[in-house]
């Protein structure tokens, strides 16, 4: 084509509209979200659940439940001069299901799972330089601003999908963490801090952080800091040691590199080489496992251990206290051991990832504060985290998630995740990151316990294997593509799983199945031995197995043959795994509601139940049963433990809401774990009201619980950063409560029930005792601090009255800067008179990092 004729060919014709450019459009488009309303008068009804087993003819009908749901706006807002291309979809996660939709321009649709889809209207066009509101009933109400998940995307036939620049997540420059600019403030708080009038819950505003902090009492700063509190302590008269000097270390019955990593925490509490003897000798066997005596004297230490693991929590203990003592020890005797052998922390990287760096900070956190497990949940719906060799589709497709909702070379675009590939919210472990998580945790006497939740929450997996089946049927590899395919073609089921998926389901009635997870088993067994640890624990998941297999082939058969409900094949599916298991060595672990129906007698005798129920649900009489069966039972309570559920009722804290609206630093610490039915008498429930906790499935003698365990779970937590805010401070009281047995905690007495408030409960020793962990807690920031943690800083409590502004602290010692709004800061030192409205927020012992602002104004209004 001549030159001129290839320039003309490229200029629009007189009177032609310009071609739509998404990208563009994505750009400057305005968008903005605002929760309107939690407590509407009237609800629509649910969709139907695909699930639900029909009525049976003549039976009554049960009542159905209490409706909930919230109403919210999005606004858009098109830019001048960019056409919207036609058939135009805006691509969101949506916590709940859409239940109405007000807009004469847009229709809605549930993808799978939370992808939730607004078209507009056939037929229907939106102009540029003009606003549009979509008005969304939802099954959920929206507590936190954190509900609303960013990176929504634009659409259309034709074009790439473009993430909206206005719905990008930014990064508050003070705190460090994570902000939501396209989410409107949260301020009606009659409108929007509960959903019904049962719900007792009330925002954590200034004024009344203040009389909580308050009514708890101020914490002296202790004698003893050590995190978790030892059992015994003793201070005998002597002259202190100055341990300016350094230690000499000899050791006896461990080596050097099995402690290795204790003794860098000695030096880095400032305790380096030197004069002063340090004599270490593990092996003695009247000292408990995990025990040891640590003595500090005028002539120098002397620890005596079990084993490498007390040695270690001596050696730990004693870097804490010697830098609360700014290493000049005064004479110190302790003898110590933990209340209960497993103390874990279960991180969740599969919906979110995070990765090798991220881990080995938090092991090492673990280690110093004597948690003894870390448990990997590696795979989920949304992700795929840990490299299997023999099946590389695990991680090529499950261990990503983009803007196409086919599933075929990514997974869908769930939790609002960043979609770009390499953004941090993708990826996965690689055998050698694993290997570097194993020996980090080895020398720090730590077990990682992996788990890849089966047969339900498995929806990365079966996504990933049909990209492999596609592979290689399409290469005339038939056998080996139906080699592990995890789905029966001729299965016809419709469900929908908790979480809204319809298709997340492993059928327990094929044998890939069981192939699969023997392939994934194996796998990490082989690293587990590699790394010099070999795999002894596996958790199998076995929760929230929707309501699948029903249509089946495969399963009716097998109920049929075997005579088991189907409903019961899921427990027929843990027993089965359990033996496979038990076969290479390797003890099974199950959330508690995945061994509801299996059969005791067909399951291991070790066979390890993560208890999750709630404290005023199921929680108690599972933990008693599944222990009287001899079971070693690991306490999971979300209410008191899902360290991702918020740290204060406020629609300015992340976190899911579901279990309860608040676990307080003080809220975990309370918690006692060897007299569940206790609990009554210090927690509210879910919706801050008093009950009673009964004892309907009482302990039988010589039975107890085996452990505890805080769980983090990712599907709002994204960044790095926001683990270690979720986690810290709150991770050293789960610590303290497993470690450690309070005095104000009433021995256990079987049936025993306990009410809020109840005396039995020595609320006075409580107080004291939180006020001691205080002091300890206040102590421990600095050391966070100096490697880097992003901790939460609790905002502080503040009120004006008489013109007058007080404030006080979570914590002893922290903090606090004031400012009228938009002025400047200054520290506050004491009440002081102030024109108005007050800005405050808490500040680092270093001053790197600041809490998030608050506002106190003369009080006025009751809810205030």
């Amino acid at each position: 084509m001549p030159l001129i004729a290839s320039l003309l060919a490229s200029l629009p014709l007189a009177g032609s509209a310009p071609a739509p450019d998404l990208a563009a459009l994505a750009g400057g488009l305005g968008y903005r979200v605002t929760v309107v309303d939690n407590r509407p008068t009237t609800c629509p009804p649910p969709p139907a659940d695909p699930a639900a087993a029909p009525v049976p003819a003549g039976a009554p009908t049960p009542p159905p439940p209490p409706r909930r749901c919230m109403i919210a706006d999005i606004d858009i807002d098109t830019p001048a001069g960019i056409v919207v291309p036609a058939g135009l979809e805006i691509r969101t996660s949506l916590i709940g299901s859409v239940l109405a939709l007000d807009s004469d321009d847009f229709t809605s649709r549930t993808v799978n799972g939370d992808v939730t889809v607004f078209a507009v209207r056939p037929g229907r066009t939106l102009a540029p330089g003009r606003h549009y509101r979509l008005r969304l009933t939802t099954t959920v109400p929206f507590f936190s601003r954190s509900f609303v998940m960013p990176n929504a995307a634009l659409a259309a036939p034709g074009m790439a999908p473009v993430v909206i620049a206005a719905t990008r997540p930014g990064t508050d420059a003070a705190t460090g963490l994570e902000t939501q600019p396209y989410v409107a403030p949260m301020t009606d708080e009659p409108r929007l801090a509960t959903a019904d009038a049962v719900d007792r819950n009330v925002w954590l505003t200034p004024a009344r952080a203040f009389a909580r902090y308050a009514a708890r009492g101020d914490a002296a700063r202790p004698d003893i800091a050590i995190l978790p509190a030892p059992a015994q302590v003793e201070r005998p008269d002597g002259a202190p040691l100055d341990l300016t000097r350094g230690v000499r270390v000899t050791l006896r019955g461990v080596t050097r590199a099995a402690i290795a990593p204790a003794l860098d925490g000695l030096t880095r509490a400032g305790v380096g080489s030197g004069a002063v003897p340090l004599s270490i000798a593990v092996g003695n066997a009247a000292l408990p496992a995990e025990g040891y005596r640590l003595t500090v004297d005028a002539r120098g230490i002397a620890i005596a251990a079990h084993d490498a693991a007390g040695a270690s929590y001596a050696l730990r203990s004693l870097a804490q206290q010697a830098a609360h003592e700014g290493r000049r020890m005064k004479p110190l005797t302790i003898v110590d051991a933990p209340r209960l052998g497993y103390r874990g922390l279960h991180i969740d990287i599969a919906r979110n990832f995070h990765g090798r760096v991220e881990i080995l900070r938090i092991i090492d956190q673990m280690a110093a504060i004597k948690l003894n497990t870390l448990h990997l949940h590696l795979a989920d719906d949304e992700g795929w985290r840990m490299q299997i060799a023999a099946l590389p589709e695990l991680t090529q497709v499950g261990a990503y998630r983009c803007l196409d909702l086919d599933d075929r070379a990514c997974l869908q675009p769930q939790l609002g995740a960043d979609p770009a590939r390499g953004a941090p919210t993708n990826g996965y472990l690689t055998e050698s990151d694993y290997l570097a998580i194993l020996a980090a945790a080895k020398a720090r006497q730590i077990t990682v316990v992996p788990s890849f939740d089966m047969p339900g929450h498995s929806r990365a997996a079966i996504k990933a294997m049909e990209a492999r089946y596609r592979r290689l049927a399409a290469a005339g590899r038939i056998a080996e593509a139906e080699r592990y395919r995890l789905v029966e073609p001729a299965d016809t089921t419709r469900y929908l799983s908790i979480q809204l998926y319809d298709d997340n389901t492993l059928n327990v009635c094929i044998p890939q199945t069981y192939r699969f997870l023997d392939t994934v088993v194996a796998a990490m067994a082989r690293l587990h031995a590699k790394a010099g640890v070999p795999l002894r624990l596996y958790h199998i998941g076995a929760d929230e197995t929707a309501g699948a297999w029903r249509d089946s082939p495969a399963c009716r058969a097998e109920a049929a043959r075997t005579g088991t409900p189907i409903a019961h094949l899921g427990a027929r599916f843990v027993e089965r795994v359990a033996a496979m298991l038990a076969a290479r060595g390797i003890r099974a672990g199950a959330w508690s509601d995945g061994l509801t129906h299996a059969d005791a007698d067909k399951l291991p005798a070790q066979m390890q139940s993560y208890v999750w129920g709630g404290l005023f649900g199921p929680g108690v009489a599972e933990a008693h049963a599944h222990a009287n069966r001899g079971w070693p039972v690991i306490l999971s309570i979300p209410d008191v433990t899902y360290l991702d559920m918020p740290q204060a009722v406020s629609p300015d804290e992340p976190g899911a809401t579901w279990a309860t609206r608040e676990i307080d630093l003080f809220r975990l610490y309370a918690f006692m774990p060897g007299n569940l039915p206790a609990n009554g008498a210090v927690v509210t429930d879910i919706l801050n009201r008093p009950g009673t906790i009964a004892d309907p499935v009482p302990l039988a003698p010589g039975h107890h619980v085996a452990g505890i365990q805080g769980q983090l779970w990712s599907e709002m937590v994204r960044r790095d950063s926001q683990v270690e805010y979720m986690l810290f401070p709150r991770l050293f009281a789960l610590a303290e409560r497993g470690w450690s047995t309070p005095a104000w905690e009433p021995a256990y007495t079987p049936g025993a029930s306990y009410s809020y408030g109840d005396a039995r409960v020595d609320s006075a020793a409580l107080l004291a005792g939180w006020r001691d962990f205080a002091g300890r807690v206040a102590e421990r920031l600095t050391a966070l601090e100096g490697d880097g943690i992003i901790y939460r800083l609790a905002p502080p409590g503040a009120r004006i009255v008489a013109g007058r502004l007080e404030a006080n602290s979570e914590l002893p010692g922290t903090a606090i800067d004031y400012r009228p709004a938009g002025g400047a800061w200054t520290r506050y030192t004491g009440p002081v008179a102030v024109g108005g409205a007050t800005e405050l927020r808490t500040v680092t012992h270093d001053g790197r990092r600041v809490s998030r602002t608050i506002t106190v104004v003369p009080a006025r209004a009751a809810w205030q």
